[in-house]
């Protein structure tokens, strides 16, 4: 296909609940445009689209995939999302590149839980949205109960352009509200019949057109007045020059019904979507992270571009989605990457069906291209000419569900660790840390499907096995007491022997961390001995007393002590210091300190009962209640962390998925007897069996 002008580009994104059928919408759309010569399927494997393996054995959609259909001399780049929650992160860096939003909703479930949720990020990145009814032709489908449902939940600006003939079993096709005309399919054709509205169905036509023209009237505001003083209805001409404006300015969000499995009302989708959908310049929506200033969509700038996904080949290697937002792309050009400062040379441009990718020639300002092997480019960056252009890309949700990973052979640590960088620089919704004081990898995923995605990815890809082993909770020890006490450290080799002797004196440090006083006085302990003192309480303090974790907010001071003047030495000393210390702790209350975790918890008003109800048995406590987005409440706990590290999951079965929260760690308390007492059991086990 020829680069088509940017005013006929299309880049719409299918956004919604998994299993509403949004893949199979986007194959139905690749079927009937002519561009493949079959009708790909996710439930038998044989979908153009959910191509990767782990797609398959899931049977739903896990990373984007684009779909490029043709229509007359227009080019829709139809953007196939993840509606599982794991995967959100990749569906709102994908709605980034899109100029509209097509949620596709089940006829019989309605909008759920995903639909809502994108739907406000829909709102807040002013994205358009249209909405298809999919799978009208089910067992209990009702058009009117979806219709219903879509405004109760999302307002009453949405309004049909098409409507059902019959339902269930009895549908047969969708009525044109735009042209009323009714259009289908005969079976197994891809070529659409339209014809007449039959008689029975002319009383919803009229009804469904009444209800478009009074949204619609709403763009031309003389016209508007002129209808609702009911001097003259909208004409047809009036009705389609109008209904382009009203889409891009949220006057009417269009409501389209069908069955994609059957193909009913595939076509005339396809044909509104040039016709009405906003097209790439009239709705830039890209701004300059510098200033907010919004950069145009215009093929007459100096090429630039933004990089809204990247993915990892096994074959290919890095390959990096770009939305052109200026100027044309070709091959062999150089750009300045805004992050880096670095140059790439954009080696290849290609279109990307599926799996399949083929070069182009070249690339206009609008849209979506495939570049491969740039090395230095990550999710969110921004190409161009003098690499003065850097565009605020979004802000993903945070990555809240931890968990600790390592190689199944400890010599192939270094690969996993490689695999799991590689695996973040792709997915901005996946970050890898290093613990130093648990000395545990740790990756930080949106849930447990996602882990597992990566695990089987490695796996496969890199050939390398890791397992996931229980996170350590970064506990702490202290004492709550002053204490004092000997350390003596006495050992004859035969030759020079060992000799150091210290009094410590150990108390609470309010301050917090790490106190070392010297008020040794007549050089019963040389100054040079001192700092050992020093090095073998803070070695001490790091191996704690109770249960193995490191020890705080301790002033230690040594005031008394004795050497020996030829088997004095710093090992010695730092022994000594040791002994020193614990007898001290012994008798300075030491107890166990467990972090602390601040929440905002977000949910719907009816699920906050539970929620309260739920952090009070995790030993949490409410701090107050907030007013949040869309009627929802935001609740405000404190908690031990080790109570919420899984709370991901748990919280999206409390509320159906449509909870969130952010969570820091946020200070230290004193852990109950209870949990100090298992931790120090597992610590005394663990010594036992030589760990």
């Amino acid at each position: 296909m020829a680069a088509p002008a940017t005013e006929h580009v299309r880049n719409i994104v299918l956004v919604g609940q998994d299993g509403a059928g949004k893949t199979s919408l986007a194959e139905a759309m690749l079927y009937v445009s002519g561009k493949t010569p079959r009708m790909g399927t996710t439930h038998d494997g044989k979908s153009y689209l959910d191509y990767d393996a782990e797609e398959i054995k899931r049977k739903f959609t896990i990373s984007t995939s684009i779909a490029p259909v043709p229509y007359k001399d227009y080019k829709i780049n139809v953007l196939d999302t993840s509606g599982h929650p794991d995967f959100i992160g990749d569906a709102l860096a994908t709605m980034q590149a899109a100029e509209m939003a097509l949620f596709v909703v089940d006829a019989v479930a309605g909008p759920q839980v995903m639909t809502t949720r994108l739907w406000r990020e829909c709102e807040k990145m002013r994205l358009s949205r249209a909405v298809y009814i999919n799978h009208i032709d089910r067992e209990n489908a009702n058009f009117d109960a979806a219709m219903a449902a879509l405004h109760a939940r999302f307002g009453s600006r949405l309004g049909a352009v098409t409507i059902p003939m019959g339902v269930d079993k009895d549908f047969q096709g969708v009525i044109d509200v735009i042209r009323m005309k009714a259009r289908y399919h005969s079976a197994g054709g891809t070529d659409e019949i339209i014809e007449d509205i039959p008689a029975e169905y002319l009383d919803a036509a009229a009804a469904a057109r009444d209800k478009l023209c009074d949204l619609v009237a709403e763009a031309d505001d003389e016209l508007m007045m002129k209808y609702l003083d009911g001097e003259e209805q909208l004409t047809q001409e009036e009705l389609e020059s109008l209904l382009d404006k009203a889409i891009a300015q949220e006057l009417i969000i269009p409501v389209f019904v069908g069955s994609t499995i059957i193909m009913q009302g595939v076509a005339g989708l396809i044909e509104d979507i040039c016709t009405y959908f906003p097209h790439p310049r009239s709705h830039g929506r890209f701004r300059q992270m510098a200033d907010g200033v919004t950069v145009p969509i215009d093929e007459t700038k100096r090429p630039s571009a933004f990089v809204f996904k990247t993915v990892s080949d096994p074959f290919v290697g890095r390959l990096s989605f770009l939305k052109v937002i200026s100027g044309y792309l070709e091959p062999g050009i150089e750009l300045i990457n805004a992050r880096t400062g670095k140059k790439e040379r954009l080696g290849k441009i290609q279109v990307m069906m599926g799996k399949e990718l083929a070069d182009v020639k070249s690339a206009k300002a609008g849209d979506i291209v495939i570049v491969p092997k740039l090395s230095e480019t990550r999710s969110g960056d921004t190409l161009s000419v003098e690499g003065d252009i850097a565009i605020e890309s979004l802000e993903l949700p945070e990555p809240l569900y931890p968990v600790a990973i390592e190689a199944v052979n400890k010599n192939e640590e270094d690969k996993v660790g490689t695999f799991l960088s590689r695996t973040a620089e792709a997915d901005p919704t996946i970050k890898i840390t290093r613990d130093d004081q648990t000395h545990q990898t740790i990756l930080h995923a949106m849930g447990e499907a996602q882990v597992d995605l990566v695990l089987g990815r490695m796996k496969e890809q890199a050939g390398v096995e890791a397992r996931l082993v229980p996170v350590r909770i970064p506990y702490r020890e202290t004492i709550r007491k002053a204490a004092e006490a000997q350390g003596r450290h006495k050992k004859q080799t035969g030759g020079a022997g060992q000799f150091g002797d210290c009094w410590l004196r150990l108390e609470p440090y309010p301050a917090g961390g790490y106190e070392f006083c010297d008020e040794i006085k007549g050089g019963v302990i040389p100054n040079g001995l001192i700092p050992a003192v020093d090095k073998g309480v803070r070695e001490a303090m790091t191996e704690g007393y109770l249960a193995g974790y490191p020890m705080v907010d301790i002033k230690c001071t040594v005031f008394d002590g004795s050497y020996h003047p030829v088997d004095s030495n710093e090992a010695a000393f730092k022994a000594a210091a040791r002994i020193g210390f614990r007898a001290a702790c012994e008798k300075a209350n030491p107890i166990v300190l467990e972090p602390m975790a601040s929440m905002d918890i977000e949910v719907a008003e009816e699920y906050a009962g539970a929620v309260m109800g739920d952090i009070s048995t995790r030993r949490g406590r409410i701090i107050g209640t907030d007013a949040g987005e869309a009627g929802n409440t935001i609740i405000k706990v404190r908690v031990p962390y080790a109570e919420v590290i899984t709370y991901t999951k748990d919280l999206r079965s409390m509320t159906r998925g449509s909870g969130s929260y952010a969570i820091e760690i946020d200070g230290y308390e004193e852990a109950p007897h209870d949990v100090t007492k298992k931790l120090v059991e597992e610590y005394e086990a663990a010594r036992a069996a030589g760990n």
